[in-house]
């Protein structure tokens, strides 16, 4: 698909100026629009000041760690600086540990790795993989998931019951220690948006001697998110979907799991000092820092990017991002409750809060097919599948566990029900037009129909051309 830039209005600019803004696509129908990304869950674009910034040091790119030169010095405090950046966004404590790693996925596995032995996990199905899958690649870790709660309150119940049935925590007396114990719960779903009670949440895990780690990655780009203030253990997130480009995430919070655990990676960088034994091994005294389990060349530009992303939305203002995201969400909410074939999927109903994030159905409509004219006749993109939450997304359709469905579109053609759903998903950088374009779009699919012919090519529904 070719495409080609033109200037945007600035009257319906974002708070937040992001790449792509002023990207023309072709539609099916004839003409071209400017493109209305709306999958901010999945990747938001990356933010104009973080490209700005990575572009500006780019010259001055260089290794890190113990270079002797300008530019591996300069680029060391970049990195490091990056480090102590994030710290202050997430507010993390003087003892804590921010770690840089590939993604969200990443640091979720890496806190996987590193529980020790026979740590109890408890999670609730409703976690995107990223959060509910990591935990079994273990073999000594026990895992428990938990039924979708349907409130908040229930939430809590659900976990507060399960912690209890280990017996009495170790802190009170005459009750037996019954090891390690740890919750992970997301802050924000991928599908439904919802808010989840984190801050009840983490008080009955540490009320019962377990420690809690939360994913992040869709509420960071929306709220404040601060490790004190939550008291929670760790924070997991992702820069893609933080207003930076790809390949970085951060892991943050207490350092003594990670400093206790053998390096998520061995190799340069996680070792202070390597020695050969006399029988011919090697003896190696590992680093006790975050570097521990940082082997091998970091990404600067990754780590770097986040760093830009976070002042940009702290000199921004959550507040201010708050309420005009708010506003976007009650306009999409109220657009869609206009469709009588339209229903919003939800766990904790119409009035929980939440952020950008919303996924629907259409009666009638396969959602693959809905999606592929939204983009083909609109210029609209969207996402349609599970949504990487497969027990979730199957909770809310009501569907047996056992229905086929994959993380992308269905092998249903075009017309044909299946199991997966619409998301629509916002944020800072996000234009009135796009919103109210989407609704327009809805509105006339469903009472008119597509004006193109679809079909279905390797599991995706595409436009036939």
């Amino acid at each position: 698909m070719s495409v080609s830039a033109v200037a945007t209005d600035p009257a319906l600019c974002a708070p937040l100026p992001v790449l792509g803004r002023d990207v023309r696509v072709p539609l099916v129908t004839g003409g071209e629009v400017d493109y209305a990304a709306l999958d901010y869950a999945a990747s938001a674009p990356a933010l104009q000041r973080v490209w700005d910034d990575v572009a500006a040091y780019a010259p001055y790119y260089g290794s890190v760690h113990r270079g002797a030169g300008y530019l591996s010095q300069l680029s060391t405090d970049l990195f490091e600086n990056s480090r102590r950046t994030i710290a202050e966004f997430l507010g993390c404590r003087a003892d804590e540990q921010v770690v840089f790693t590939r993604s969200t996925t990443d640091s979720l596995n890496l806190l996987a790795a590193v529980l020790p032995q026979d740590t109890r996990v408890f999670v609730f199905e409703t976690e995107h993989h990223a959060s509910l899958l990591p935990w079994e690649q273990r073999a000594d870790v026990t895992v428990t998931y938990l039924n979708a709660p349907r409130t908040p309150a229930q939430a809590v119940a659900t976990l507060e019951q399960a912690l209890a049935d280990l017996g009495a925590p170790p802190a009170v007396a005459g009750g037996e220690p019954y090891g390690p114990a740890l919750v992970c719960v997301t802050g924000a779903s991928n599908v439904t948006g919802e808010l989840w009670p984190v801050r009840e949440l983490a008080a009955a895990a540490h009320a019962h001697g377990a420690r809690i780690v939360l994913d992040a990655a869709q509420l960071a780009p929306h709220h404040p998110v601060d490790l004190a203030e939550l008291d929670v253990d760790w924070i997991a997130f992702s820069g893609h979907k933080l207003y930076a480009p790809f390949g970085a995430g951060v892991l943050a919070g207490r350092a003594d799991w990670l400093r206790d655990a053998e390096p998520y990676l061995a190799g340069g960088g996680a070792s202070r000092k390597v020695s050969r034994r006399t029988d011919g091994g090697v003896d190696v005294e590992w680093h006790t820092t975050a570097a521990r389990h940082e082997a091998g060349s970091p990404n600067v530009i990754g780590a770097y990017a986040i760093a830009s992303a976070c002042k940009a939305l702290t000199e921004a203002g959550f507040d201010t991002l708050v309420a005009r995201e708010q506003e976007l969400i009650t306009r999409v909410r109220e657009g869609l409750a206009e469709v009588p074939e339209v229903r919003v999927l939800s766990l904790f109903g119409d009035d929980a809060p939440r952020v950008g994030v919303l996924s629907f159905v259409v009666d009638g409509w396969n959602s693959s097919h809905f999606a592929a004219a939204l983009s083909a006749e609109y210029g609209i993109g969207v996402r349609d599948g599970l949504f990487c939450a497969h027990p979730l997304v199957r909770t809310l359709l009501g569907s047996d566990p056992q229905d086929p469905g994959e993380c992308g579109a269905p092998e249903a053609a075009p017309g044909e029900l299946s199991l997966n759903a619409i998301r629509v998903s916002f944020g800072a950088g996000t234009p009135d037009e796009h919103v109210d374009r989407f609704l327009r779009a809805v509105k006339e699919l469903v009472a008119d129909g597509a004006r193109w012919n679809y079909r279905t090519v390797d599991g995706r529904c595409v436009a036939v051309v």
